[in-house]
């Protein structure tokens, strides 16, 4: 009968022990909201100017950048015109051949050179901001006039120092890091919201629509 018990006690630690990283990882969070509520509110100005957004990230952030061009493509909370947005690591046949013809460390460069264009808006996510196609894609994005974001873990790390600015989660634990960077990005998704009510559409192309 003694089962049980155990492994309710040991599961309640598990839960505690987590929460409890968390909870330390956010009394360190408040300027990173910050950032992202600013990014939040350059990224409407800059998708209703025309811009397109790139996300990128490897394992888990790959599914964090889909979640956000997501977001940007559909909507966030309120309906309004849709973006554009593209999560790179969703083209497989394009990324395969990357990698074999031009090493994986070229697999998001690469396409950040074909796809993005000055004004252009770069997300990158990586939990230790230390993976080298990641710090490839945002020097490329920057060379090519993109803005560029970076979302990592504790800095300083090579990827935070590669973008223009960064918001680092002071935490040792990758599934805490990317709690906080889902946090962040919907603090971002929601400033784009409050700033697109302020922001009246502008006009994206011109010609007789025929």
């Amino acid at each position: 009968m003694s089962a049980p018990n155990t492994a309710a006690t040991v599961g309640t630690s598990i839960a505690q022990e987590h929460l409890d990283v968390l909870s330390e990882a956010l009394r360190d969070f408040g300027p990173a909201a910050e950032t992202a509520a600013r990014w939040g509110v350059a990224l409407a100005t800059a998708l209703t100017s025309g811009a397109r957004l790139l996300a990128v990230g490897n394992g888990g952030s790959a599914a964090q950048a889909q979640h956000l061009t997501a977001e940007i493509v559909g909507r966030y909370q309120r309906d309004r015109q849709a973006f554009s947005a593209v999560a790179l690591h969703t083209e497989p046949s394009a990324l395969t051949a990357i990698v074999n013809d031009f090493g994986i460390e070229e697999m998001f460069a690469r396409q950040v050179e074909a796809h993005g264009r000055p004004g252009d808006v770069c997300v990158l996510m990586s939990t230790s901001g230390r993976s080298p196609n990641m710090v490839a894609a945002a020097r490329r994005a920057r060379t090519r006039g993109l803005r560029t974001w970076a979302l990592t873990g504790p800095g300083p790390n090579p990827l935070a120092d590669a973008a223009d600015e960064a918001v680092t989660v002071r935490c040792p634990v990758s599934a805490s890091v990317q709690e906080l960077h889902l946090a962040a990005l919907h603090i971002m998704c929601e400033a784009m919201d409050d700033e697109l009510t302020r922001v009246p559409p502008q006009p994206r192309w011109s010609g007789s629509g025929l």
